[in-house]
């Protein structure tokens, strides 16, 4: 159903992961700290605030980078769709890769149970390569990422991860003066807390992304333990998967930008969480669908920059209700690859909201606001609809829910198209009643006005006339 999986998630875990859901609540003591060193990483604790607190009652330390074996894959346009594997321990072997010292570089950072090949990570790659030449390095931890069974390990196991990052930007600055100003980490669920970990243990990281941030073990904890403002020039956040209490995504905001498409549960295309419980292989996919949505939206946003545009709002309920709509001069950005600090930002935190299409060939989508002028013989209740173009040149008929609106009366509402709208000439119309239409009743649009999001342009459309119900009324440009 979903194009990625969780490779060795599989159906028997199902019920450790309720376990471990349970786990804050039923346990809360004290450990003896223990401490583990390596030569080119550091030292690694697990006293507090690793372990002994509320949200982590775990003692566990990473395990040993020969364990790990956390490998780099470099891609460039050189070598798109084959990777070059570079190490830190291999100065050599950087300077005859196809690594480029001029140009950007983007590290994505897989979850648990994924890898850095042959799946979503590669095919980001290839989207950043097509769009910019850098340096694109899959960091694949695949033997300490694990599976849900093992998941309080492999969260310890992303602090050594992160710094393995760390290292080998230690070595491409000491080596190459290659500054970490030039590099942009990108980290799914586990992975984004393994960025955060290498921006804390190298300073001076440009960017961090964290898609869809893991809640387990890291809401409400220290900024040490987790992803932070602080641990680069720029952290962005998206979060698809905060629903309670199934949701695996962190739920509060804890970069510079935070992003919640969709009010941050329940994506467009996902099934209910728990609607396949007779089909256990159905039930990973439908349990993990709204947190693989973060990579996807991210991949998606690299080729259409802006159908994922965040509007600057307190709550997801202001949103839907037309707050910051048209954007606020200055004040929106995008989600995804071309996200950045907007230039009247009013806090140093801010939360972003929109909607998505639900389709796995396209998740963008451009926000409008539909406001009709009616006529007709009498008070309207009812549906109303337009029909606007869609993408493969069909067209889709979005509802504008009408009150109850006399003859000359207006009503408004907001629609999410796949594709920005471009010069019309005309449109068409129809209305629907609620019951039957037991008087014979005719309505028809007076005046529309299309009203985009993005720049607060109005277009307007003007007809004459009434119809009956699911009749078409074409209106032209007034």
């Amino acid at each position: 159903m979903f194009p990625y999986r969780m490779g060795r998630l599989s159906a028997a875990p199902m019920l450790p992961l309720c376990r471990l859901l349970l786990i804050p609540i039923l346990f809360h003591g004290t450990v003896k700290a223990k401490e583990a060193c390596y030569e080119h990483l550091g030292c690694f604790s697990d006293s507090w605030p690793w372990s002994g607190t509320l949200q982590r009652p775990f003692a566990l330390l990473p395990w040993t980078p020969e364990l790990m074996n956390t490998r780099f894959f470099l891609y460039t346009r050189r070598n798109p769709d084959q990777h070059q594997i570079i190490s830190a321990q291999n100065v050599t072997g950087i300077g005859a890769s196809a690594f480029q010292t001029n140009q950007n570089s983007t590290f994505i950072v897989h979850g648990m149970g994924h890898k850095a090949e042959n799946n979503w990570v590669s095919d980001m790659c290839k989207a950043i390569l097509e769009a910019e030449d850098v340096n694109c390095i899959g960091v694949d931890w695949r033997e300490g990422s694990g599976n849900i069974k093992m998941y309080v390990q492999a969260a310890n196991n992303a602090r050594l991860v992160g710094a393995e990052i760390a290292y080998l930007l230690q070595v491409l600055q000491t080596e190459y003066g290659y500054p970490a100003s030039k590099v942009h980490v990108i980290g799914h669920s586990l992975g984004a807390h393994a960025a955060g970990e290498a921006g804390k243990r190298h300073q001076g990281i440009r960017r961090i992304t964290g898609l869809d941030p893991a809640k387990q073990l890291f809401e409400d904890t220290p900024e040490e333990v987790r992803l932070d403002p602080s641990d680069a020039g720029f952290v962005d956040v998206i979060h698809t998967d905060i629903s309670f209490p199934l949701g695996v995504g962190i739920v509060k905001p804890i970069g510079h930008l935070d992003f919640y498409p969709n009010g941050g549960k329940n994506m467009p295309g996902c099934p209910p969480k728990l609607s396949d419980l007779g089909n256990m292989d159905a039930l990973v996919d439908t349990l993990t669908c709204n947190h693989f949505r973060a990579f996807l939206y991210y991949t998606e946003s690299i080729r259409r920059r802006e159908g994922f545009l965040g509007y600057p709002c307190d709550s997801y309920k202001s949103f839907l209700s037309g707050a910051s709509f048209p954007c606020p001069e200055g004040r929106c950005t995008f989600m995804g690859h071309y996200s950045q600090l907007p230039p009247a930002l009013k806090a140093p935190q801010q939360i972003f909201y929109l909607n998505t299409g639900g389709s796995i060939s396209s998740f963008s989508s451009w926000r409008y606001k539909v406001s009709i002028t009616l006529q007709g013989t009498r008070a309207f209740m009812g549906k109303f609809y337009v029909l606007l173009p869609t993408t493969g040149g069909g067209t889709q008929q979005f509802e504008i829910v009408s009150k109850k609106t006399a003859p000359g009366g207006n009503f408004s509402g907001f629609i999410d198209v796949g594709l920005e709208l471009g010069p019309m000439d005309n449109m068409d119309c129809k209305w629907a009643p609620v019951f039957l239409n037991i008087f014979r009743c005719q309505f028809g649009a007076q005046r529309i006005e299309i009203q985009s999001g993005k720049d607060g342009k109005v277009s307007a459309f003007c007809g004459n006339g009434t119809v009956q119900e699911n009749v078409l009324q074409k209106l032209i440009l007034c």
